[in-house]
């Protein structure tokens, strides 16, 4: 299924409007508002928004709205465990502690001084796509809406730990947040010194505060609960804290009734976000978009199917990175016949997205955490969308 398939006389089989008469748009007939001090998005773009609102709810990113593959801070999506802490900059203090040669306190210009980095990476939350998130609307937004890619800026976290000297037993590191909860994550010292970031930026400004500012934890592909917000202290130690939230919470469920516990990095998964639930699809010919995403590495591939998985074709891959989303595109001509559409992902590991029911029969149909079975949307012959299964 090649574009030039889709061909119809113009170049990409797409064509435009009658003429109409010219006018002078009222914009051209007197100056214009003035700049304000911090930019903000059109009105005509009011409806792209994050839902639910409110917090500690989660807030939702709309992804079937989202331009590229980078989310913008104000839409990147939250989840709390106590609120959004006020924390000051000036009386912010990183202290590292443990088992390490000598205890040590940051300040965040202190923490300016090192090395500066900027990557682009994916956060998912552990529970994006997990079933329950389809009762509160039908679109990309509330299945899948809890995953977001930023730039994020900082240092790297081992250079801290390394002014501190950790021993070779120093297998773990706690991490914990200035929020109510004091909500604490252990992390494999092997993951630190690989990719792990601490992170003042975003996106080229400043953290918010919802993101954690003024310091927060981005370990590149692992579930979100895991990239703490607000961190103020980090512990080196020989064994995980086995914390709350990462026992009670954020385990793997087996269908056996066990859990597993610190498996962390995020599965591929990929969605179709233009068409989907809440749009329309038009007769004739079409882009389909779509993302794509693996905590293991990079996307290798992307399929599509339009006949309910009986045949699959390969969609074009654009701006491919570890760790980061990833876009995928293919010409659609529609001529109005039911359709079932869906994407499935593979990444450079070999890990491939499963159905719904290879899924089920490899987790369990009560999984919850790290969802990352096929999406479908159904075309009617109106053009209106819904969510399948495959």
């Amino acid at each position: 299924m090649r574009r030039q398939t889709f061909l119809t006389g113009t170049l990409f089989g797409v064509t435009g409007r009658a003429i109409e008469p010219p006018t002078v748009p009222p914009s051209m007939l007197h100056p214009g508002a003035n700049v304000t001090p911090y930019g903000a998005p059109s009105h005509e773009e009011a409806d792209v928004v994050r839902r639910p609102s409110g917090l500690p709810s989660p807030a939702m990113t709309p992804l079937q709205r989202q331009l590229g593959i980078i989310t913008p801070s104000a839409l990147h999506f939250v989840r709390t465990h106590a609120g959004v802490p006020d924390v000051h900059e000036r009386r912010f203090r990183l202290a590292v502690r443990g088992l390490v040669r000598r205890s040590l306190d940051f300040t965040m210009d202190d923490l300016r001084r090192f090395p500066q980095i900027s990557r682009t990476h994916f956060i998912e939350c552990s529970g994006n796509t997990a079933p329950g998130w389809n009762a509160l609307g039908t679109t990309v937004q509330f299945s899948h809406g809890l995953a977001s890619c930023s730039v994020w800026t900082g240092l790297r976290l081992r250079d801290v730990l390394d002014e501190a000297g950790t021993p070779e037993d120093g297998t773990w590191l706690v991490v914990e947040g200035l929020d109510g909860a004091a909500y604490q994550r252990s992390i494999p010292m092997s993951k630190v010194r690989d990719d792990a970031l601490l992170v003042y930026g975003q996106n080229g400004e400043a953290l918010r505060p919802e993101q954690g500012y003024p310091l927060r934890l981005v370990l590149p592909g692992f579930e979100g609960s895991a990239n703490v917000k607000w961190v103020h202290r980090l512990e080196v130690r020989r064994a995980p804290a086995y914390a709350r939230d990462e026992t009670a919470r954020y385990a793997i469920e087996r269908p056996d009734g066990k859990r597993v516990v610190f498996d962390l990095a995020m599965p591929v998964k990929s969605v179709i976000v233009d068409p989907s639930p809440g749009r329309r699809l038009e007769r004739g010919t079409n882009e389909l978009r779509g993302l794509a995403w693996s905590g293991a590495g990079s996307i290798a591939h992307v399929e599509v199917t339009v006949d309910d998985g009986t045949t699959w074709v390969p969609a074009t891959l654009d701006s491919v990175s570890p760790r980061c989303f990833t876009r995928f595109t293919l010409p659609l001509r529609w001529s109005g016949a039911p359709l079932r559409l869906a994407s499935r992902a593979t990444d450079d590991t070999g890990q491939t997205q499963p159905t719904a029911q290879q899924f089920v029969a490899a987790r369990g149909a009560g999984a919850r955490y790290h969802v990352n079975r096929i999406q479908t949307w159904d075309v009617a012959a109106t053009g209106d969308i819904t969510a399948g299964t495959i």
